[in-house]
């Protein structure tokens, strides 16, 4: 592996490659079961799940999944040394495993922050660290900014920080990269300016008809994969059953509630608070590829963090478990543990 360390008064940025005939990065920790999951209090009409994972006597982390829509799956588990860490995760409010009588109310990014720290009342913990991508990354920022005195730090992966020029990004300048899927996903943007296509692709997710919005919907997911993935290979798959059809209609109806609010970040943007975290240690990891997330996005916020810790991984886009983005993301996690629980 070639890593080359630049130091300065911005903080340590890594660049990770890796040659072909290099042993390979390591990978994931066996799979395991949660040794204990439930259910917070009903508030405002949502139940949130949560699990815990690893060993009790760990220390605390709270993992902050993807989406915003999606949920937390076994293999995010695998991230985790189960024998230092004390995992907790959970499905936010609308999703997974979570139930909700209308998964649109009472759903923005201060609701969720507000579970948070009910959850980490309820588990009884004073502090932990802050573990997310994605979209899971852009929370984790806000919830360390709006509750510094929580965290013990924070490891984040392909920050999402829904500012106007990342949302034109993902629906319409990206296209650069993968032109021939975008023909597909255009169809749904036509006569529109690229500073309004989420809007219009957002406003057909909640106000159209289920059968309309599905035909959206899976337009929007082979745009995604297609992205995420670098490769394109056109949808020629049998239509979802019911079950999966409502998954799939769930997922980007309350992704597009969040979009079209920017994810309920500050007005002025959520770079402008992270000085709130003052010398939390914060370890970034972005693929250089990543055409979900721009890496530009990692680099502003590396930049209004001056203690923080850059890595950008050459070769590999948005996907947490592409080699070698899993090794250095688990060895992110890692040291991090490490070097906080030498602290207690």
């Amino acid at each position: 592996m070639k890593t080359l360390i630049r130091s300065g008064g911005r903080g340590k940025t890594t660049s990770i490659g890796r040659d072909m005939n290099e042993n390979p990065h390591p990978g994931l920790f066996p799979a395991i079961e949660p040794y204990r999951h439930g259910f917070l209090d009903p508030q405002d009409g949502h139940t949130v799940y949560f699990e815990e994972c690893g060993s009790a006597d760990g220390l605390p982390v709270v993992f902050l999944h993807g989406g915003p829509g999606s949920g937390c799956g076994p293999k995010l588990r695998q991230l985790f040394n189960p024998a230092s860490t004390r995992v907790v995760m959970f499905d936010q409010r609308g999703c997974g495993r979570s139930t909700a009588e209308n998964p649109l109310q009472a759903n923005t990014t201060a609701h969720l922050l507000l579970d948070m720290e009910r959850l980490r009342e309820h588990l009884d913990i004073d502090r932990w660290l802050v573990v997310g991508g994605s979209w899971g990354g852009g929370l984790g920022l806000a919830y360390a900014s709006a509750h510094p005195q929580a965290c013990l730090g924070a490891v984040i992966r392909g920050v999402f920080l829904s500012r106007p020029v990342d949302l034109q990004w993902f629906f319409h300048d990206a296209r650069q990269c993968m032109p021939d899927a975008w023909s597909d996903f255009a169809t749904h943007l036509d006569g529109v300016t690229p500073q309004d296509s989420c809007a219009r692709i957002c406003r057909q997710m909640l106000q159209t008809d289920d059968a309309g919005a599905l035909v959206v919907a899976r337009a929007w997911q082979d745009w995604e994969n297609a992205v995420t993935n670098r490769h394109y290979t056109p949808a020629n798959s049998a239509a979802p059953d019911d079950k999966a059809a409502l998954a799939l209609l769930a997922k980007y109806r309350l992704q597009s509630h969040y979009l079209l609010n920017r994810c309920f970040f500050p007005q002025d943007g959520l770079l402008n608070h992270l000085s709130a975290l003052g010398s939390l240690p914060v370890h970034l990891v972005h693929g250089r590829l990543d055409w979900i997330c721009l890496p530009e996005a990692a680099w502003a916020v590396h930049r209004a963090l001056p203690h923080s810790r850059l890595s950008m991984v050459d070769a590999v886009g948005h996907n947490p478990f592409e080699a070698p983005m899993t090794g250095v993301l688990v060895q992110a996690i890692e040291n991090m543990v490490q070097q906080l629980s030498a602290k207690d």
